[in-house]
């Protein structure tokens, strides 16, 4: 082959792999940059995030709230019967199967992770006005983390998922984020601005999931050391990474609809003992009331705390801590979870996507919350603040210390483990997924070469920012890069609305896609 031809050849494939090539450059970019100079890294990234959540607090509380409104209003209107499919259409899962991976999808790393911190923290540390370690501060703590863990994550992944799942299902578009933006954006939506937001959305699913990989690692490696005494290692983490890339590499290869269903109905089965064993070995009356009051208390005061701004210093910095943070880490997931609810959810209505997607993790994020932190509270009674704030401090091995309270806490710590390794696997799958769909034209059932290279590189990522200590400053970047979602989001649901009433309006009989080729192990 002569150099023209070479230099043709690799031309064309830049120009047909456009969102691939330039996602996976800057990509390495960051990764370099945090790698060669990591102060400086450090301090750009947190100049930057501190001047959005000091500037923007109000957008991230409001716009989170609006987006469960919007989110719910569609649901319970007409428009709610509309398929994200064709109209003879039936869901390709049970729902117990579609809910076990959506849910392990969404958050489930941060449960384990999380479980057991969290409720301490806010008991050891609320806000002002609340005496810490009392029944007031235990109220606080529940009602904060049912919010955090609840309503408004799940309307950003949500919102993402219907948009795509109708423009894409019903529609016959690409399954690309920049076909939900046709109604506003026209023709540029197949153009630089499409092929630009394509891109962002890649690159903001690396960052997003790199972090997660790398907490889940951590915290792998920790409990491994707390229970069994294994080095925590530069070599024991390398071992994990490889481990773990292998699994989930192997699950995505093997087919959305047969490796990740497995491992996700497996990990929840696991997740469901996990629970049940705390609630009965724990202290399952003070569980139970505190779940319950909990509730109440979630309910009563959702509109405020959803939209309440600091009223002072200490008010504003538990504020931007916590709930900003929270819904700026949220949306930078949202891409990438809501284009594979989407990609599983084709053939439900929007009202069961809606309802399926935003309610009922919602009450499954109240239970855990529920007997974790009720475990939690029940451990800090022989602690000191001090000893709390030890556990606070060191929330990846914060499960293992509680468990060691109870009976059987060595069994209890090893199914932790196993679970975390789960969800933190189909987390690593779907995002593998995903970026290989969104570098494939929005190909809904992407090479596996491409499946398997972008599973290496996501491991590759989280072990690299790993050894430069700079699991932190990825997920303070992630966060950075999610901001401007927040705006695609919002145009998304206006191009959504206006679609379905276009269709409504007309009488329309959709020009839906084919349906879904069964996958088949590569």
């Amino acid at each position: 082959m002569s150099a023209q031809e070479n230099k043709g050849g690799a031309a064309t494939y830049i120009k047909d792999n456009l969102v691939f090539c330039i996602s996976l450059a800057i990509t390495v970019a960051v990764v370099v940059w945090a790698l060669a100079a990591g102060d400086s890294f450090v301090a750009t990234i947190n100049g930057v995030m501190s001047a959005l959540t000091g500037s923007f607090d109000w957008l991230y509380l409001w716009g989170a709230t609006f987006l469960i409104v919007f989110s719910l209003a569609i649901a319970i209107s007409p428009y709610g019967k509309t398929k994200m499919g064709r109209d003879d259409e039936k869901p390709a899962k049970s729902t117990l199967e579609w809910f076990a991976m959506l849910f392990s999808a969404g958050m489930g790393v941060g449960l384990i992770f999380w479980g057991v911190a969290e409720p301490l923290s806010h008991y050891l540390s609320p806000m002002s006005g609340i005496e810490p370690m009392t029944e007031e501060a235990m109220r606080f703590s529940l009602r904060s983390c049912f919010m955090h863990w609840g309503l408004h994550p799940w309307a950003l992944y949500s919102v993402v998922g219907m948009a795509l799942g109708y423009f894409a299902f019903r529609l016959g578009k690409k399954s690309l984020i920049s076909s939900t933006l046709e109604p506003v954006i026209g023709k540029q939506s197949k153009g630089a601005i499409g092929i630009i937001v394509d891109i962002y959305v890649a690159i903001l699913t690396v960052m997003g999931v790199a972090t997660s990989f790398g907490m889940g690692c951590i915290q792998i490696s920790t409990g491994l050391n707390y229970l069994f005494g294994v080095p925590s290692t530069v070599y024991v983490l390398a071992i994990i990474v490889g481990l773990t890339c292998v699994v989930y590499t192997w699950s995505v290869v093997s087919g959305i609809d047969r490796g990740m269903q497995l491992l996700s109905n497996g990990t929840m089965l696991l997740c469901a003992v996990l629970m049940i064993l705390v609630f009965v070995l724990g202290p399952s009356i003070d569980i139970v009331r505190g779940t319950l009051v909990g509730i109440g208390d979630f309910l009563v005061n959702f509109l405020q705390d959803s939209v309440r701004l600091a009223a002072d210093d200490g008010d504003k910095s538990w504020i931007l801590g916590w709930r900003v943070f929270y819904w700026a880490w949220w949306l930078s997931w949202s891409p990438f979870v809501g284009i594979f609810l989407a990609r599983i959810s084709r053939g439900r209505t929007i009202r069961e996507f809606v309802l399926g997607s935003i309610i009922a993790p919602t009450i499954m994020g109240i239970l855990w919350f529920g007997i974790f932190g009720g475990a939690a509270f029940s451990a800090a009674d022989g602690m000191t603040a001090d000893q709390i704030s030890t556990v606070v401090g060191s929330p990846e091995t914060s499960p293992f210390v509680v468990f060691g309270q109870f009976p059987i806490g060595i069994v209890l710590s090893i199914i932790a483990l196993v679970v975390l390794f789960g969800f933190f696997v189909t987390s690593a799958n779907s995002a593998t997924y995903v970026l290989s769909m969104l570098t494939s034209r929005g190909d809904i059932n992407p090479p596996m070469v491409k499946k398997v290279f972008w599973g290496v590189l996501l491991a590759f990522v989280a072990f690299a920012f790993m050894m430069s200590g700079g699991v932190s400053g990825i997920q303070t970047i992630a966060i950075i890069i999610s901001f401007p979602f927040f705006f695609i989001i919002i145009v998304m649901a206006i191009c959504m609305v206006l679609a379905i009433h276009k269709e409504h309006k007309q009488g329309l009989s959709p020009e839906t896609a084919e349906p879904v080729k069964e996958e088949v192990p590569a």
